[in-house]
């Protein structure tokens, strides 16, 4: 919902007067003459705020009707009644009805502007209040992205430049890196960012019912239009539409979308006017879509209007650098949200943390912090040490360092156990460095030149190097 306004009056001086004094605020005005023109209106595109004669015609209460339908379809869009044969049993009905306010007329322009203003200021609270408690109770989502890492740098620099554009950009990188965290960053950073961030996640979506999410359903036309349903194309109109997991898409409703992005018009599921809508999408992906397009499962055309502006995350495990700032602050963001005291991670484990792989990325790393506030033995005084973390993230650690590996270091010379262990520690050091040799030599104590003469003697190969960091 925008800042324009539709003004329903079946009086032509009406409606111009009242569109002259809302045009001279700044406000874009629609008008309507009747019950169906009016209807029309509201389903072409939803406006921001109603000014609704209750009587429309001669003796007809049309506006009632219309108010009836507003609060069944668009729960939130505040109506303000007018009425030139206004009683108090009307006003109050009007209310009762859901109306926001009721002006009688002849009304004066004082009176009327600060209402406007109320009831657009009382509808940007209660949106702005919705998305409030929805990022509250998406507790395991960061809120920006963390990390000094050149990784999540670079693309801290590709949001800032794409994002005061108008342009579709395509958001890729594995599950869980927090692809809808850049949407939203894309989203904050435009000049869009008055209206609402739409997400719908087409992996989620039953494919019977995702064109209704999409589209919408009915339209003022059918036989029973307060059976119609808002998709999430008019929802972000003036704003943003985050398609999440898009190559979960039924091939039918790409083709639709094709369309949809190319006019940036639609018809709704078992309607018949075409809605115009101005939408920037930013869509999202963990596959590979060009194999889809071979396979057949994605078209090409989609592909090329998604992929306008491509932004890839990177997975954790290469940019392990950030690990303890991401740590750090998810400690204190779920003592805050789980009311749980906060605790220190002792070198050992966050050593660990470094080395694992994380196949489940950030959103893992996340709950992983969560399960040792919970449930890590000690007081809270005590630092979590490695001993304390889940046996997945241990269980891939040095193997010389692991107790299972005892007995078979035991039974070698000093010589080839000193070795295995070198071998062994400075593999996982440099793969939990991201390949970084200078901090590497830094944290092990070594010259950077000694430290790559060392990994040559143990056969650790640079392309083996590369390949763990990668």
């Amino acid at each position: 919902m925008g800042t324009d306004i539709l003004v329903v009056d079946d009086e032509a001086d009406i409606r111009f007067m009242l569109a002259s004094i809302l045009e001279d605020e700044g406000f874009d005005v629609r008008q309507a003459s009747g019950y169906a023109e009016a209807l029309d209106e509201i389903r072409s595109r939803a406006p921001g705020l109603i000014i609704l004669d209750i009587w429309l015609g001669s003796g007809d209460d049309g506006g009632l009707q219309i108010l009836d339908i507003v609060k069944q379809t668009h729960p939130d869009l505040p109506v303000v009644m007018i009425s030139g044969h206004g009683t108090i049993e009307s006003a109050i009905d009007a209310i009762r009805r859901g109306a926001y306010d009721f002006i009688e007329k002849p009304f004066k322009s004082d009176r009327l502007i600060p209402l406007v203003n109320r009831a657009m200021r009382a509808i940007e609270a209660a949106r702005l209040k919705r998305e409030n408690e929805e990022l509250r109770r998406k507790v395991g989502q960061v809120e920006n992205l963390v990390g000094t890492s050149s990784g999540i740098t670079q693309l801290r620099s590709a949001i800032k430049k794409v994002a005061p554009t108008n342009s579709r950009v395509l958001v890729t990188g594995p599950p869980g890196v927090g692809k809808e965290i850049v949407a939203g960053m894309i989203h904050a950073a435009s000049g869009r960012n008055a209206a609402s961030m739409v997400v719908l996640n087409c992996a989620t979506m039953n494919p019977e019912r995702l064109e209704a999410e999409l589209f919408g359903t009915g339209g003022p036309e059918a036989e029973h239009p307060q059976m119609h349903s808002v998709g999430v194309f008019e929802r972000a109109h003036n704003g943003t539409l985050f398609l999440d997991e898009v190559a979960d898409m039924p091939l039918e409703t790409q083709g639709k979308i094709v369309r949809v992005l190319q006019e940036q018009r639609f018809r709704p599921v078992g309607g018949e006017s075409e809605v115009a809508v101005d939408v920037r999408v930013i869509a999202s992906t963990n596959r590979d879509l060009r194999e889809e397009i071979s396979s057949g499962r994605f078209r090409e055309d989609l592909y090329y209007r998604l992929n306008v502006v491509p932004v890839s995350v990177p997975a954790l495990r290469e940019r392990r650098e950030d690990i303890p700032l991401l740590v750090q602050h998810f400690l204190e963001q779920s003592s805050v949200t789980s009311s749980i005291p906060t605790r220190r991670i002792a070198d050992d484990a966050m050593a660990a943390l470094q080395t694992y792989d994380w196949p489940g990325n950030v959103r893992q790393l996340r709950n992983v912090i969560d399960w040792l506030l919970i449930m890590a033995p000690g007081s809270t005084r005590e630092r979590i040490s490695a001993e304390m973390l889940p046996p997945e993230i241990t269980a891939v650690g040095p193997a010389c360092m692991r107790a299972e590996h005892g007995v078979e270091t035991m039974a070698m010379p000093l010589r080839d156990a000193r070795e295995t262990f070198e071998r062994e520690y400075l593999r996982a050091q440099v793969n939990r460095f991201g390949g970084n040799i200078s901090r590497t030599a830094s944290f092990v104590g070594m010259e950077r030149s000694a430290l790559h003469r060392k990994l040559k003697s143990l056969g650790i190969k640079q392309d083996e190097r590369s390949s763990r960091s990668a």
